[in-house]
């Protein structure tokens, strides 16, 4: 996952695999559960071989950033579920399933 920060503090479990922030030194495997305060900055990455299932808990915004720390982009719930919209739209399927499940 690129370079990102988030604006509202993180819970996260990892369930399988391992993964780790290209910024710190630990490595978080199956049973760690992780905090992130808002506004660090860090950069995902799964381990190569087992891969990852971690559940996080987020609320605002995800900023991604350039190497320099710029604004590149972002993720909320509104562009989220667009994108979500998108998807059930390409598969096929009724838009009226996913406003079910968000109601």
């Amino acid at each position: 996952l690129a370079c990102h920060y988030h604006t509202q503090p993180v819970h996260g479990f990892t369930l399988d695999g391992s993964w780790r922030y290209l910024e710190h030194n630990w490595v978080a495997s199956e049973g760690t559960y992780i905090y992130e305060p808002p506004g660090e900055m860090h950069t995902l990455v799964a381990d190569a071989k087992t891969g990852m299932t971690t559940f996080f808990v987020t609320r605002g915004a995800l900023i991604y950033t350039d190497p320099e720390g710029r604004q590149i982009g972002y993720e909320d719930v509104f562009t989220r579920l667009a994108l979500c919209r998108a998807h059930y739209a390409s598969t096929g399927r009724d838009p009226a399933e996913l406003e079910a499940l968000i109601r």
